[in-house]
C-alpha cells in the first residue's frame, strides 16, 4: 500500500524554481504490478525516487508498510576504489545481513555476475557491462516486496539476460514492481495497474490499455 498526501516537489533551477507536484494526493491498491507512464520530463522518475525514498518532498507525506527495493541494477551508488566484494558487503551491512546471511549473498551476486576474480577488484576498474552485472545480481540478492526498476531490467549477452529474466520471473511470484518505461509492450506484460503522470498530476488507470490510450492521445 502506498498513499501521497499533499505531496508537493520541486527543484531549484538557474531559471528558477520548478514545481513537479503541487499537493498531490492518492493511494495506491496493494498487490499490484505499477506501470508509471509519461511524457520525458512529466516526473515519472521523481515519482519513483519518492516513493522509494531516495527522494523527499516538500511537503507532505508519503505513507507505506512495504519493504522498498533501490532501482534494480542501479551501478550508480558502488563505492569506486573498493573491490566489488567490499561493495557487496557494505550493502548487506546496510540491510542487516551479516554473517552466514552476508557469506550468501556475497557468493549469489558473485556466481549471477560471473565475472571470475574480478570480483576482488576495485569497481573503477570494471566495465560498464561488469558493473551492471554486479549491480543486478546484488538487487536481485535481497528480497522485497516492491522492486523499482527504471527503464532497464537486464544488460549484457543473451545469455546473461535469459538468467536476468528468469531470476527476476521467480522473484514476482513474492514481490511487485513499480516500473517507469516508454515501452508499453513491457507495460501490457508487466503491469496489472498505471499511472500516467501528465502536467503535475497522476491519473490511476486499473485498466492498463486505457491507460495507455490516454497516454497515446
Amino acid at each position: 500500500m502506498f498513499e501521497l498526501r499533499n505531496v508537493t516537489k520541486s527543484y531549484l533551477t538557474p531559471k528558477g524554481r520548478r514545481y513537479v507536484f503541487r499537493d498531490l494526493s492518492l493511494a495506491l491498491p496493494p498487490g499490484k504490478n505499477i506501470g508509471l507512464i509519461g511524457r520525458n520530463g512529466a516526473g515519472k522518475s521523481t515519482l519513483m525516487r519518492l516513493l522509494g525514498g531516495a527522494d523527499i518532498p516538500d511537503s507532505g507525506t508519503i505513507v507505506t508498510d512495504r519493504s522498498i527495493s533501490w532501482p534494480v541494477g542501479l551501478s550508480g551508488g558502488f563505492q569506486g576504489s573498493m573491490t566489488g566484494r567490499e561493495n557487496i558487503k557494505f550493502v548487506c551491512r546496510v540491510y542487516g545481513a551479516t554473517g552466514e546471511a552476508m557469506r550468501e549473498k556475497v557468493r549469489f551476486v558473485q556466481d549471477f555476475a560471473d565475472i571470475g576474480n574480478w570480483i576482488d577488484e576495485p569497481i573503477k576498474t570494471y566495465s560498464s557491462g561488469m558493473r551492471s552485472r554486479v549491480a543486478f545480481g546484488l538487487s536481485m540478492a535481497f528480497d522485497f516486496d516492491y522492486y523499482l526498476i527504471d527503464e532497464v531490467m537486464s544488460v549484457g549477452d543473451a545469455q546473461f539476460k535469459s538468467r536476468c529474466e528468469e531470476v527476476f520471473k521467480e522473484k514476482l511470484q513474492r514481490s511487485n514492481i513499480i516500473v517507469v518505461t516508454h515501452s508499453m509492450s513491457e507495460i501490457k506484460k508487466l503491469c496489472d495497474i498505471v499511472l500516467f503522470v501528465n502536467n503535475g498530476k497522476i491519473d490511476i488507470y486499473e485498466d492498463v490499455a486505457e491507460g495507455i490510450k490516454a497516454y497515446k492521445k
